[in-house]
């Protein structure tokens, strides 16, 4: 044995250090939780590891993310990781994949090819992906995360173990329309308004009126919609006018025009129709137009909430523009942002992103900002979307929110707080994210040794009197729609198999399968149920339903648990004469599923006033509902109602009779017919 592997073995023992090699490990993520995590499993000694990352490396990952270097910018980080700590143990074999995995070929069978999967992602719809598959596969997972100084490690084991969406996760906060684009009142509406509303207007790809018709479908204010749709229509104007080329002959005073016009659409005219909707200032503070001339030559009064925080280290950005005595204009504001022109001593270089810019200064930035997004428009790039390492957005969001903000009186913010809330990013540390790594190799150890009981959810918290705390895993949630439904799979070709086959085949277990009524579904899509049926005969591909997507067959009772039918391709060996439709042996049977208590009623308080309630009383309250008549075959055929919906309608205290002539039994007096 090497030197190199004395120590784990004597750590972990022959027997599991001896299966480390041979132990196949995914790990989706390679941003600052996934390089410590490849860096510590290599180290550990496992064997055959495949690093999956659909993203680039950009330049503000290099101060967390310590496998890559200012070379390695916009390659891809599951290639350069990989090549990177490859050096770290030359026994271990690293699969590199820049891809989604998401994609169709990353499928249940695919999942299964590996004894452990470890998730080091940072958004919540892969996440839940992941989750799933791994539900699908029978595979353990260790899921993780990380927000500032806190983190979470979280082993999942099917059926013993809650899995990622056994807890519900809070939705992303989202704000209303009218609010973000009539009446802000924190930085971070204008924030929002100047990536999501205005840089798409101007640069993005030409609006519809979507947003707007859902927002008047939600019941917001009328007449505010009905400004804002005016107000779309004069953009397309401007939109026109940033995308025509200037003159060969143009001075380079009348290239800003067009920056001059969409600022004076935006932070003029805009503002001047909503001022002209007094209703709507009754009860809040009205914002002050502002004047592109008059803020170019330092005449403007900003609202006092508007101005910006005393610059740090000496820096002052003045009312008037100028920067410690120097000229105005864009090159002064790019001065500024880059840290020149400030006093000695002053850490400009450090601090660029952290200064305050006064109103004239944001005006510049914006005047600067646009004209080079136009050129890039111009020069054929068809939309630009906001990117927080695009210097160019970020410089326009930056600009046009503070502007925004000092229209309506609310407290400005330096470009890296923009950069921050705009690219919706939790501050990274890479001594978290390093914890974190550790800590998930120590609940996949406990997982490869089969030890469940020592498995913990570890927290990182921020108390230095118990920085680390460990919570004994709980059961599943006996509700939850992802790990309590039944998992199955079918291989099959797409082009050749209807939805009905696929349906019939996986029913085919139990006795009670001809009198089970379900619903199918793709993801949300409807495709099947008892009263609609067109799809049955289609096939799957005409339905986009293809291999990595599962179908889930819903009993329509609620009696039994879903049954969630991955799709997988026929093997290459398949016989071409033998048929489209492999499958599982067995069939699943899916468990009746677990109906919540209804909540027991207390009993009424005895009182001398009221009269105790008479068993017959208590009687009426439980019986069940009046019952009818039975009836012949053929009227049976003819029910224009599912029994599904007719015991749902039952039960509710509705009872649907199937002709004039069918009587009900047992008629309470408090039942009426309705012709």
């Amino acid at each position: 044995m090497s030197g190199r592997s004395r120590h784990a073995s004597a750590i972990l023992g022959q027997d599991l250090f001896g299966r480390l090699s041979q132990t196949k490990v995914l790990l989706v993520g390679a941003g600052g939780i996934g390089c410590e995590l490849l860096k510590n499993i290599v180290l550990t000694g496992f064997g055959d590891i495949t690093l999956l990352d659909l993203d680039t490396i950009d330049l503000s990952n290099l101060n967390r993310q310590f496998l890559f270097r200012k070379k390695d910018i916009k390659q891809s980080k599951a290639m350069v990781a990989a090549k990177t700590a490859s050096a770290f143990n030359p026994n271990v074999k690293i699969t590199p994949i820049h891809a989604n995995i998401k994609e169709p070929q990353f499928d249940v069978s695919w999942f299964r090819r590996f004894h452990l999967v470890l998730n080091a992602l940072d958004n919540l719809d892969a996440r839940r992906h992941v989750n799933k598959m791994c539900m699908a596969a029978n595979v353990p997972l260790v899921e993780s995360g990380t927000a500032g100084y806190l983190g979470q490690v979280q082993p999942i084991l099917k059926d013993r173990a809650e899995c990622f969406d056994c807890v519900p996760k809070p939705t992303p906060k989202t704000f209303p329309v009218c609010t973000i684009r009539s009446t802000p009142s924190q930085p971070i509406h204008c924030i929002v308004w100047a990536k999501s509303y205005l840089l798409p207007q101007l640069f993005g790809e030409d609006e519809d009126g979507g947003e707007l018709d859902e927002a008047e479908k939600q019941g917001e204010n009328a007449s505010e919609i009905a400004a804002l749709r005016k107000e779309a229509q004069a953009f397309k104007a401007v939109r026109t006018a940033l995308r025509s080329a200037p003159s060969p002959t143009a001075s380079s005073s009348s290239s800003s025009s067009a920056a001059k016009a969409v600022f004076t659409k935006v932070f003029h005219s805009d503002i001047l129709n909503l001022l002209s909707m007094a209703d709507m200032w009754r009860s809040r503070a009205p914002p002050t137009p502002l004047d592109f001339d008059q803020i170019r030559a330092g005449s403007f009064a900003s609202p006092p909430a508007a101005k910006p925080h005393p610059q740090p280290n000496g820096v002052h950005a003045h009312g008037n523009g100028n920067v410690d005595g120097k000229p105005t204009g864009s090159s002064a504001t790019e001065i500024l942002l880059n840290g020149a022109g400030g006093p000695a001593g002053a850490t400009g270089a450090g601090l660029k992103d952290q200064r305050a810019l006064s109103l004239q200064d944001n005006l510049e930035l914006f005047v600067a900002s646009t004209e080079r997004l136009a050129a890039r428009v111009r020069a054929g790039e068809e939309t630009i979307a906001f990117d927080k390492d695009d210097e160019d957005t970020l410089d326009f969001v930056t600009a046009a929110s503070n502007l925004r903000s000092a229209a309506y009186g609310i407290p400005g913010k330096s470009r890296w707080e923009v950069k921050e809330m705009a690219g919706n990013i939790i501050p990274a540390i890479a001594t978290t994210n390093a914890i974190i790594a550790g800590l998930i190799v120590l609940q996949a150890l406990h997982l490869l040794r089969k030890s469940y009981d020592a498995l913990r959810n570890v927290h990182v918290q921020f108390k230095p009197s118990m920085p680390l705390s460990a919570i004994a895993m709980c059961p599943p949630n006996s509700f939850c729609g992802v790990c309590r439904d039944t998992y199955t799979e079918v291989l099959c070709d797409p082009a050749r198999v209807t939805l009905q086959e696929v349906v019939d085949g996986i029913l085919g277990a139990g006795q009670d399968a001809e009198q089970r009524e379900v619903s199918v579904y793709e993801d949300k899509r409807v495709l099947s149920d008892p009263d609609w049926d067109d799809n049955n005969g289609r096939t799957l591909e005409s339905l986009n339903v293809t291999r990595g997507t599962f179908l889930s067959i819903v009993d329509e009772e609620g009696e039994y648990a879903t049954v969630q039918v991955a799709i997988g391709v026929l093997p290459p060996n398949h016989p071409v004469d033998a048929p489209a439709l492999v499958l599982p042996e067995p069939l699943p049977r899916p468990p009746r599923k677990e109906r919540p208590r209804p909540a027991t009623p207390s009993p009424p308080t005895p009182s001398a006033a009221k009269k105790r309630p008479a068993p017959d009383d208590i009687e009426e309250i439980d019986s069940p509902p009046a019952k009818r008549g039975r009836m012949g075959a053929d009227t049976a055929s003819a029910v224009p109602f599912t029994p599904s919906k007719k015991r749902r309608l039952e039960e509710d205290g509705l009872i649907i009779l199937d002709s004039a002539e069918e009587k009900i039994e047992e008629q309470d007096p408090d039942v009426i017919e309705i012709d």
